[in-house]
């Protein structure tokens, strides 16, 4: 039995295990939203969220040798010196009033090919999800994120036959007349 074991090993070797986590850390950080699957999403969710707030605290302590201590630490669990230094210079300010829950999970549905329940993990609050501003254009305004497209393609939406969505690049200009 499993009793009082933290964590979930999907079928790795620590090694392999740790290293899967790094990278996914990684780049969620840089990209601030993956697809990736509900247990891997699950597995590396709380270690995200700890390495904000380890530099939330780390900021708001004024120590630095406290910061130094911290960034060392993060960059030993992250594979990029740029990506802690977003980390430091990114996060912890935009969730300096956020007491928790950084993350957000949404499911997306089964992968065709092994039917795994499929999710996007990304950071609140990011850019992706601030509202467009109302100067834009109608073709500009069109959600250009690779998630929201393939969530419209799997659910079936309207829109995603290559008809419809022909003339909707943005790059066109109405001709003048």
């Amino acid at each position: 039995m499993r009793h009082q074991v933290y964590g979930k090993k999907l079928g790795r070797t620590m090694g392999q295990r740790n290293a899967l986590f790094r990278t996914m850390i990684t780049q969620l950080f840089e990209h601030e939203r993956i697809i990736t699957t509900k247990a891997k999403a699950q597995a590396i969710r709380p270690d995200a969220e700890h390495i904000i707030t380890q530099a939330k605290r780390g900021l708001a302590s004024g120590d630095a040798a406290r910061v130094v201590y911290l960034r060392r630490l993060i960059n030993g669990r992250v594979n990029s010196p740029d990506v802690m230094r977003k980390v430091f210079d990114v996060y912890a300010p935009r969730y300096a009033e956020r007491p928790g829950g950084y993350t957000r999970i949404l499911k997306i549905g089964p992968r065709k090919g092994d039917n795994s329940e499929m999710v996007i993990l990304e950071l609140v609050d990011n850019d992706r999800n601030k509202p467009k501003e109302a100067t834009q254009t109608a073709a500009a305004a069109q959600p250009t994120s690779g998630a929201r497209s393939l969530l419209r393609r799997i659910r079936g939406g309207a829109g995603n036959t290559p008809a419809a969505t022909a003339g909707t690049t943005g790059d066109e200009t109405p001709a003048a007349e």
